[in-house]
């Protein structure tokens, strides 16, 4: 049985061009340490922070595949999500397959343009540790359809919403567990027009860092890119980076609080 809720995020992976260029730039960023699964898993990566399951690096097996964090779903039944996914108006890209005796994997796109996945625990749980520097702590859904992608994962995954702010020239959502207003697991924040119309929907990962200012110029000396300069909110000091191969995520120093949270 997963140690995770279900709709709760459990597990997140890079897909990149060059898998060795990964662990030297997420080794030195983060710390962390690699287990490579063999050919059988065609070299799928844990990376692992002391010791501990934090994330996963893998090669892409197609071209054409983005180079992309990805994050993942717990679902104590894959099939029975992958259905709910269609009649919400979702798409499955992949999946539900069997991945040995570590757990059952789908890839879904939500109404929204946003990938995802869906994870049924067996072998493999999912995180091992989060909310510490270098591991995971959050994520978001950036899209421009918001009605739709609220509705959707409302269906799928049965989450309650909470907003943030105005709701127009600031609309982010905190989704929680369904029942459960207190376990937040994840955001939807709705981008503005102010944004490139081709720039995708997609989830954002953030990582906990003990200094956003000291990671962010990490990122820059490894050969990546600085997109949102460090900034406070009530939330943490956070940046939104990129690494040396194009794969965007952010990076939160969660102590560093600033500010009262909008809503409240």
């Amino acid at each position: 049985m997963s140690a995770f809720s279900e709709g709760a995020p459990c597990w997140a992976d890079a897909s990149l061009p060059d898998l060795a260029a990964g662990q030297r730039f997420y080794g030195e960023l983060f710390g962390w340490t690699f287990q490579d699964l063999g050919e059988e898993f065609g070299h799928y990566t844990l990376a692992q922070r002391d010791g501990k399951n934090a994330a996963a690096l893998m090669g892409k097996m197609d071209p054409s595949m983005p180079t992309a964090w990805s994050v993942y779903f717990a679902a104590t039944d894959a099939a029975k999500t992958a259905a709910k996914i269609t009649e919400a108006g979702g798409q499955i890209t992949f999946g539900p397959d069997a991945v040995a005796d570590t757990g059952v994997l789908l890839g879904a796109v939500d109404p929204g343009g946003s990938f995802f996945g869906v994870w049924q625990a067996g072998g493999h749980p999912g995180f091992d540790i989060v909310d510490e520097p270098g591991a995971f702590c959050w994520t978001e859904n950036h899209t421009r359809d918001a009605a739709p992608v609220d509705a959707f994962y409302e269906a799928v995954f049965g989450y309650g919403a909470q907003q943030i702010g105005d709701g127009t020239n600031f609309d982010y959502k905190v989704w929680s567990l369904p029942g459960d207003p207190e376990t937040r697991v994840a955001g939807r924040m709705r981008r503005g027009e102010d944004l490139p119309a081709d720039l995708p929907s997609a989830f954002q990962i953030y990582f906990t860092v003990a200094d956003c200012d000291e990671a962010a110029a990490t990122v820059q000396r490894l050969g990546g890119r600085l997109i949102m300069e460090p900034e406070d909110s009530p939330f943490g000091r956070m940046a939104i980076v990129a690494d040396d191969q194009g794969a965007h995520f952010a990076v939160i120093d969660t102590r560093r609080i600033v500010g009262e949270i909008p809503g409240r």
